[in-house]
């Protein structure tokens, strides 16, 4: 099915604290002309122009980096996953700081933005990956594979040495209706213990109970619960799509992830482009339509 690119209708603003770094931030969501993708800028350094692909993938240790001439932006995998989720191709994102803000831990927060600028479908068609070949990446007992199929889906496993989640699993096709209603609002997750390290280590200086989830050795910390009973892995799977998205084009397969993260996210996405006898593009960019048209939604009022 024919299927053309599309932008925010509206500019939008969000303030909020990154994860990571703790500090806060400012950033714009703009339209963007058809063909462009999605471009950071890094306003409090000048205007450098960091594109979201895979080119610019520079670290992947608990959260996805992008940088290019020597600018960073941190942590930007719920906002891509956002983007892929609603089906927006070209978007640019005016940040003043290294980190975009964390919100809730989850994309919802990217979502109801997005939702309220509007969707502007765009004159060039859209162009996706088909896998025709299976393809493997392999770290120690963790693993992506992407597989042929006739539409998009992912299996996601994860297994933890904790009561509440030592073995979890999903299964979904990948829509826009799945990903609003299942997957947007699960949110980052964490154990107190790791918490602790990695503040002691200048990291999740911005975490609390108001951005993630978070577990002693027994419980949730957080006195809301969980928004689902398989919030952790669904929240994998939210990253997974973030970091596929690098490939710069959706992604016709089923993705197959067990006890996968960021690093191996990237490196799947990696072997993916060096791989073109694995995969078929359809459509053409060449292909323009007249009429641009507005997509409306509807979304859960929990988002």
């Amino acid at each position: 099915m024919m299927r053309f690119q599309r932008t925010i209708k509206n500019t939008m603003a969000v303030e909020g604290i990154g994860l990571h770094s703790g500090r806060p931030v400012r950033m714009l969501l703009q339209p963007a002309a058809a063909g462009q993708g999605i471009v950071f800028i890094r306003t409090d350094l000048g205007g450098v122009e960091i594109a979201a692909a895979a080119e610019n993938t520079s670290a992947t240790s608990y959260a996805t980096t992008l940088s290019r001439n020597n600018a960073s932006i941190k942590t930007v995998e719920h906002l891509l996953a956002a983007l892929a989720g609603l089906g927006i191709d070209n978007v640019t994102i005016e940040i003043d700081g290294e980190e975009l803000p964390i919100l809730d831990g989850s994309a919802a927060p990217f979502v109801r933005l997005i939702v309220e600028a509007g969707i502007q479908m765009q004159s060039l068609q859209r162009s996706t990956i088909k896998i025709t070949k299976p393809i493997f990446v392999r770290e120690g007992s963790k693993q992506v594979a992407l597989w042929p199929a006739d539409s998009p889906s992912i299996s996601y496993f994860i297994d933890f040495d904790h009561p509440l989640l030592r073995e979890q699993a999903m299964n979904i096709p990948v829509s826009e209706e799945s990903f609003l209603r299942e997957l947007a609002d699960a949110r980052t997750f964490g154990f107190l213990s790791d918490v602790q390290m990695l503040q002691a280590n200048g990291l999740a200086r911005g975490g609390s109970l108001e951005n993630a989830v978070v577990l002693d050795e027994q419980k949730v910390l957080n006195k809301e619960g969980l928004r689902h009973r398989d919030e952790f892995v669904r929240h994998k799977i939210l990253d997974l799509i973030g970091d596929l998205s690098l490939a710069g084009m959706p992604i016709i397969g089923h993705v197959v992830a067990h006890k996968a993260g960021h690093s191996l996210n990237a490196r799947m996405v990696k072997k993916l482009l060096e791989h073109p006898e694995c995969w078929t593009v359809i459509g053409s960019p060449a292909a323009t339509r007249e009429l641009p048209q507005e997509a409306h939604y509807q979304y859960q009022a929990s988002l």
